[in-house]
């Protein structure tokens, strides 16, 4: 009995010899303690938790070189190996996780509109549900602070910038002609559905050095990546039809959209200020193909349209009005390439293709026949070395084809250009922490034409105040070529520069947003001409320059009201600038000094429906009276607008929707047209540049058939 028990002591006190302790105290960046904090040994039970002051201790029988893992809740996790007997009386510091969901966001100049970022202005469904977009996503975008209402033309002017100076990418890839061509006083709309596009970046300025030939802002549409079931929906509307169905099998989708648009039988019903020999008829068709790899996604969108119209506008010079014609087609193609190369490397590559012609004919003593065919090509590598570290770079080129021919009953021409731009661009994410962020780059652009070789830094930095709000700052160089217009007639004219400086403050919290931004913008060598437009005998140069300063504020707030979604915006917009024919510096007549829109959606239960409004607002804009001696000097009245919109689901699956935009019937008016010649007082008259219509009346009903019965269009709405 003895011996035994001589063993079982001889045990212990071996195990108790083995034993080590380990311990330490672990702290934040700021020396705080970090309470709670996990602290164990891989492939082992040994751990503890950290007490109130940080610190931690625990035994382990384990021996030789071991793993020592520290983990806790939004830091990033530590592991610290080494011979256990080493692991005593650690000071061990936990870096932030910058990855968690109220860390820093580069927020300068950017608006996200997608349900997978941290940040969202819009969402999707907003393009659609905003009672005075009529479907348009254009149409939402101009709710938004940084844009002007041009009510007459209907493309995005942001900032001081004309439409011209702003770029729209599909997936990464340039959409070279993205409106539809239109008469004078009409305004034109995007061509492509807002159906297929789940996420939506809305740059104002100072964006990433991977997009260029843009002065002003940048609009990029991503494609679904993978719908959620197959369905098919029908649309029958007041205005045309429209069909669309998504076929999904394991790793391969196919979507398909078709609309047919015919404004005949809404014009007999409503006539308007023009006198129509063919009211506006159009097709479309979109497809969107996906092909999900083990490491990449294939994505091949292609969009074509057709579009005509025969109409006579009132014309103070022309007793008889000027008959316009107009016919269009439209293809694009695009095909993108998503994936992961390993190692932390990352791909993105794809090539689009355009294909476009309209063909123009005036008072049947003129006609002008454009042809556009333009590629892009392009290539980024991103390579993540660490959460607060990642580089991405890369190549692209453009090609852009333009001929024109013109014949009238004096003169029979034709004119164009090809243009090749190559660029390089590469820019780094550095997050320092969650609260301070730094995105640098540079591109670098070659074009053919001009013979020029332009380098652009760009640059943003973030800095979180507070939990809930954060402040940004960003700078840019940005160049651009002169549009067709100009390019048809002289392709020799210099490239286009502004410069950005931003600062933004954004706050978050709980369904609220909160937006305010200033900006300044300079630009150089805008093109100057002559004539009274372009034109073969115009002599163009590049002295033209101007400046583009203001404030943008944004709020949204969808929790404070119970079943209620609205956002507010206003931009204060200062501008003048020297460019095309003008005299002298001035504010140029697209843009306006105040803006202010005010967006509204509310679900009734009891009625199962949501009913939307909208209302607009913006101060008049410049005109030239040649009664008097003042260039741009006098403005028009305000524009005002009140839309409602109204949802109504029959059942799940079908939706009787109407809209009316401007229901109080606002008369406004885009500007004034002057005689060519004085009357025998010595005055020049003058008429009143109105919409077509103060009012458009829409309805439709809409069908879901869907896989799980509940899938709506309500969405789509």
């Amino acid at each position: 009995m003895k011996r035994s028990t001589f063993i079982i002591f001889l045990l212990i006190s071996s195990l108790s010899f083995a034993q080590s302790t380990i311990s330490g105290k672990v702290t934040d960046n700021k020396n705080q303690p970090i309470i709670g904090a996990n602290v164990y040994l891989e492939g082992t039970y040994d751990g503890a938790t950290t007490n109130d002051i940080g610190e931690f201790s625990f035994e382990t029988s384990e021996t030789g070189t071991q793993v020592l893992t520290i983990s806790y809740l939004s830091y990033e996790t530590k592991t610290i190996a080494g011979d256990v007997t080493t692991l005593s009386n650690l000071q061990i510091k936990l870096r932030e996780d910058v990855n968690t969901l109220d860390a820093v966001v580069i927020s300068a100049g950017t608006f996200e509109a997608n349900d997978n970022s941290k940040v969202s202005v819009l969402k999707p469904l907003d393009v659609v549900t905003t009672a005075s977009a009529v479907g348009d996503f254009v149409g939402a975008l101009q709710t938004l602070p940084g844009t002007s209402t041009v009510a007459e033309d209907g493309r995005l002017f942001v900032r001081g910038g004309d439409a011209n100076e702003t770029q729209i990418f599909i997936d990464g890839i340039r959409v070279f002609t993205p409106y539809s061509p239109t008469a004078n006083n009409i305004p034109t709309r995007g061509r492509y559905s807002p159906f297929l596009f789940d996420g939506i970046t809305f740059s104002t300025g100072g964006y990433s050095a991977e997009f260029g030939n843009a002065l002003s802002s940048v609009l990029l549409l991503n494609t679904i990546d993978e719908p959620d079931q197959e369905k098919t929906d029908i649309g029958i509307m007041s205005v045309g039809g429209a069909l669309g169905h998504t076929e999904k099998w394991k790793n391969t989708s196919l979507s398909v959209n078709a609309a047919y648009i015919n404004l005949a039988p809404y014009i007999a019903l409503y006539p308007d200020r023009n006198d129509w020999e063919k009211p506006y008829e159009g097709a479309q068709g979109e497809a969107v193909f996906r092909q999900k790899f083990d490491t990449g996604m294939l994505k091949f969108y292609a969009a074509f349209d057709a579009s005509s119209f025969d109409l006579t506008q009132d014309d103070i010079n022309e007793p008889d009005g000027v008959r316009f014609k107009l016919k269009n087609r439209n293809f694009y193609a695009n095909t993108s390439y998503q994936g992961i190369l390993g190692n932390n490397w990352s791909v993105q590559t794809g090539l689009s293709y355009t294909i476009a012609k309209t063909d123009i004919g005036i008072n049947e003593a003129l006609d002008v026949d454009d042809s556009e065919n333009s590629v892009h090509a392009k290539l980024k590598l991103k390579k993540r070395f660490s959460s607060r570290f990642k580089l991405s770079f890369g190549l692209e080129h453009f090609t852009t084809d333009f001929d024109e021919a013109v014949k009238s009953n004096a003169f029979t021409g034709s004119y164009g250009f090809t243009n090749n731009n190559s660029a390089a661009f590469a820019e780094s994410d550095i997050i320092f922490s969650k609260d301070l962020a730094l995105k640098v780059g540079v591109r670098a652009d070659n074009y053919e034409l001009s013979n020029e070789f332009n380098v652009s830094p760009r640059v943003s930095l973030a800095y979180k105040t507070s939990k809930n709000g954060q402040l940004s700052v960003a700078y840019g160089d940005f160049y651009q070529n002169a549009n067709n217009g100009i390019l048809k007639y002289n392709s020799e004219v210099k490239t286009q520069n502004t410069r950005h400086y931003i600062m933004n403050y954004q706050y978050v919290n709980d369904g609220k947003l909160f937006r305010a931004e200033l900006y300044r913008k300079d630009y150089d060598n805008l093109v100057k001409f002559d004539t009274d437009i372009e034109s073969f005998d115009s002599n163009f140069n590049n002295s033209g320059s101007g400046f583009a300063q203001g404030l943008d504020v944004f709020w949204r707030d969808n929790k404070s009201i119970k079943n209620t979604d609205y956002w507010i915006s206003y931009s204060y917009l200062d501008t003048e600038r020297d460019y095309r024919n003008f005299p002298r510096q001035a504010q140029p007549s697209f843009a306006n000094t105040h803006n202010f829109s005010a967006i509204a959606k509310y679900w009734i239960d009891d009625w199962k429906s949501q009913v939307g409004f909208a209302y607009s607002f913006a101060s008049g804009r410049p005109y030239t009276n040649p009664n008097t001696n003042e260039f741009l000097g006098e403005k028009t009245k305000s524009f005002n607008s009140v839309s409602l919109n109204w949802a109504y689901l029959i059942s799940p699956q079908k939706i009787l929707y109407a809209s009316v935009n401007n229901i109080f019937g606002f008369k406004n008016i885009n500007g004034y047209q002057y005689a060519n010649t004085p009357d025998i007082n010595g005055n020049f008259a003058r008429r009143s540049l109105q919409p077509a219509a103060d009012q458009f009346f829409f309805i439709g009903f809409f069908w879901t058939i869907s896989e799980d019965g509940a899938d709506n269009q309500l969405d789509n709405l």
